[in-house]
């Protein structure tokens, strides 16, 4: 089911929409897809859509996050998108932290958030 995963390339973002049900072989098959095209375009943002994604197990939770915090390491960020809230819930309930992932409610706000500027972390200020 690997071949499920295509990563389309949009100015300087990469968009890859996940399947409803993806196996171990297509997530995998994710990180390695997503992490060649940064290095082949040198994009500024990921998109991951995940709106057909049902459930989510703590193999592909992990994965995400791994493939997020790479996908900073190669100076790009990661913006997840279509989060059902069953999904929400159960990524809550496996204390899944996003850490640097930001998100969106759907494609077209992620394309415009991508477009601006990445939020500033947030600064200790001291007195």
């Amino acid at each position: 089911m690997s071949t499920a995963i295509s990563v389309i390339k949009v100015r300087d973002i990469l968009l890859v929409t996940m399947p409803p049900d993806p196996d171990d072989s297509t997530i995998a098959a994710l990180q390695e897809r997503v992490l060649a095209a940064m290095e082949r375009h040198g994009s500024a943002a990921l998109i991951l859509d995940i709106a057909e994604v049902d459930t989510l197990d703590s193999f592909f939770a992990r994965t995400v996050a791994e493939t997020a915090q790479m996908v900073t390491l190669m100076g790009g960020r990661t913006i997840i998108v279509g989060m059902q809230p069953a999904v929400a819930i159960t990524a809550t309930q496996m204390g899944l932290t996003l850490g640097e992932i930001e998100t969106a409610l759907n494609v077209d706000r992620a394309l415009d958030a991508a477009a601006m500027p990445a939020p500033q972390k947030h600064r200790k200020v001291r007195r």
